[in-house]
């Protein structure tokens, strides 16, 4: 878990409690202004040997967790090109250092500290530097194998389990080191990823979408008769009716480790018996809601296309929409005044619809995914010119999952190069409240790092070309993904040869 940050008068302490961010201690000189722009050059370390926590391995725990990945190594990359998400500005034939998993300086020279002697230098000459890329709306557990919707949603638990590794791996190679699970992914799949056991993006998870009865959340049909009612779940969802069973929904979310809170509040394309224009959920039953969440200090999001039913969620203190298709000027304004976060995700109904999965959903769906998709770009545009804060997203399913990248040529149709980029970047960082951390490359953030051998800023399409310009992906320092003979990845050990 990530600490909080302790100032005091010339002390300054970095606090975390796990073994890959240590403890550090710095005096400050009195010069130096706490407004968030002093770098490592202005502090005096205090005795790392006394004040870190050590972030080697024991034998004991070696053994326990015999997946612990090693300490992130020190690197330097020189003579680089860095993308600056907060402007697209280029700071050029310049110098990148991160040690610890936490980018530590940026330079104009690669001018190095006695304790970075032993740094890894890579000369990163006309490569380009940008933050790790943020997926805001996936589902993990709806894994590749099946080309039928019905069976992506109705496989066994262990059928996707044992395939979720697979997405994680792939998705991170796309260079999406952080991804929002809106629904399905749990708890042990996020500790597993963290823990190392195997590669993928760092994880937040909504647990389980609530849905109503009939809601997007249902995958049951008109003839579909269960014997009891209230509590019935499949792979993505809850179904829960009235107050009591929605904060019952909140509160089992909470404990099983959710990040956020998602709802289904209108109708959906995947959904058998709820039309689009659909509102869903009553304001008391989100309003109880969104005030369970709240007491935990998690947000909410939901699912929504029309005006009605994103302006009922707003109201009832909802924080995050997502896809918004159908989206009006009128509620573009009010989603920019209330500083709601919108999640478009054009690419899965764009997949759904093409030949190349014909028969994928079933024809009442594929019905109402011929009108999602021809609202989609016009919603952006109106959201975007609003001000509203947009993010990136996909809700690809199944075998639909590699078309991860496609996402940006389609907002590249209405958006800028620049803004596009941030909407996988800082947007999506601040709806996560993690923007001190994620979507920059910056001293003090987490070194999420991608090396591109071109400038996404001339061509956001690059992205979805990764085996041709994607050269390498870091993950906290750590180098996961190297297609680069200048890099090599350091998260695997080789086989030791007997012969």
């Amino acid at each position: 878990m990530l600490g909080p940050h302790y100032t005091y008068p010339y002390l300054y302490c970095d606090i975390y409690s796990s073994k890959a961010y240590p403890v550090r201690c710095y005096i400050i000189p009195q010069h130096v202004i706490m407004d968030g722009s002093f770098d490592d050059e202005s502090w005096t370390l205090i005795d790392r040997t006394t004040t870190r926590i050590s972030s080697t391995p024991t034998s004991r725990e070696r053994k326990i967790k015999p997946w612990d990945l090693a300490p992130p190594k020190t690197y330097i990359f020189e003579n680089a090109n860095i993308v600056n998400t907060i402007d697209g500005s280029i700071r050029r034939k310049s110098s990148l250092c991160m040690s610890d998993g936490k980018i530590k300086w940026i330079k104009a020279t690669s001018a190095t500290t006695a304790s970075e002697s032993t740094a890894i230098k890579i000369d990163a000459t006309s490569k380009y530097l940008v933050p790790g890329l943020i997926d805001s709306h996936v589902h993990i557990t709806a894994v590749p194998g099946t080309a039928d919707l019905a069976k992506v949603f109705g496989s066994e638990f262990a059928v996707s389990a044992f395939r979720q590794p697979y997405v994680c791996q792939q998705m991170l190679s796309r260079g999406f080191t952080t991804v929002r699970d809106c629904g399905g992914a749990t708890l042990a799949l996020k500790e597993a990823i963290a823990d190392g056991v195997f590669p993928g993006p760092r994880l937040f998870i909504a647990g389980k979408a609530l849905s109503q009865t009939g809601g997007h959340g249902d995958s049951r049909g008109p003839h579909d008769h269960p014997t009891c009612c209230g509590g019935v779940t499949n792979s993505i969802g809850l179904i829960c009716d009235g107050v009591d069973e929605c904060i019952k929904g909140v509160r089992e979310n909470l404990r099983t480790g959710s990040d956020f809170i998602k709802i289904m509040g209108g109708g959906g394309v995947a959904s058998p018996t709820d039309a689009l224009e659909n509102v869903q959920f009553t304001s008391e039953e989100i309003k109880a809601i969104t005030t369970v969440a709240g007491q935990a200090d998690k947000w909410v999001t939901t699912h929504a296309y029309t005006p009605k039913a994103i302006q009922h969620a707003i109201r009832n203190g909802v924080r995050g929409i997502e896809h918004g298709n159908f989206i009006d000027k009128e509620t573009a304004k009010l989603m920019a005044t209330h500083d709601i976060f919108l999640t478009p995700t054009l690419i899965t109904y764009s997949e759904m619809a093409s030949p190349d999965w014909t028969g994928f959903l079933p024809p009442e769906s594929a019905a109402k995914n011929e009108t999602v998709l021809k609202k989609g770009l016009q919603s952006l545009q109106l959201a975007t010119d609003a001000g509203v804060t947009v993010c990136y997203g996909t809700d690809l399913l199944g075998p639909l999952t590699a078309a991860q990248t496609k996402e940006f040529a389609l907002r590249s149709q209405v958006l800028t190069p620049l803004q596009v980029l941030q909407s996988a970047t800082i947007n999506p960082a601040r709806m996560l409240r993690h923007e001190k951390l994620l979507g920059q490359l910056a001293p003090g953030f987490l070194a999420d790092m991608l090396i591109l051998n071109e400038n996404p800023l001339e061509d956001m399409t690059l992205f979805d070309k990764p085996d041709k310009h994607l050269l390498a992906v870091v993950k906290e320092g750590r180098v996961f993904v190297s297609r680069w003979s200048g890099l090599s990845e350091d998260t695997t050990s080789a086989t030791p040869l007997i012969e």
